[in-house]
């Protein structure tokens, strides 16, 4: 057993090692990754950011789609994503005017990016999902 120790020890150390060169998730080399992974974090901003992937584009359209959001809070998230390049928001000169948001082509990138995370977490969530026991999925 303890020879099997050593081998995943070796793999997650080479595995680091990997990851370290390329300079990918370090805190001191990237400290806009924190940045990044806190804004996407935040409450709403994931389920703001597949509305947008489905369509969406008046903020009325937003709040149809996400259930419980708050007007206050979808437009916080909004204007947080706005100012991170990740909106784009666009004043339609009508009577009444509209106003609609769509992704910019850095949200289209961070929500590409973000593919593999959901893909992941799908698979983990049959896993590490309580049942209605209260029991982790693992355990039964």
């Amino acid at each position: 057993m303890g020879e099997e120790n050593a081998v995943g020890a070796d793999a997650q150390d080479e595995w680091q090692r990997r990851h370290l060169e390329r300079g990918s998730i370090r805190d001191d080399s990237c400290p806009s990754f924190e940045e990044t992974l806190e804004l996407v974090g935040r409450r709403w901003t994931g389920s703001i950011l597949v509305a947008a992937v489905q369509g969406a584009r008046r903020f009325g359209e937003y709040r149809a789609v996400i259930d419980g959001i708050s007007d206050r809070l979808l437009s916080q998230r909004l204007k947080e994503l706005e100012g991170h390049g990740l909106v784009v928001r666009t004043v339609v000169p009508t009577t009444p005017v509209q106003i609609t948001y769509c992704l910019s082509p850095a949200g289209r990138e961070l929500v590409d990016a973000l593919q593999p995370l959901a893909a992941w977490s799908a698979r983990r969530s049959s896993v590490t999902a309580p049942d209605r026991t209260g029991r982790n999925g693992r355990n039964g």
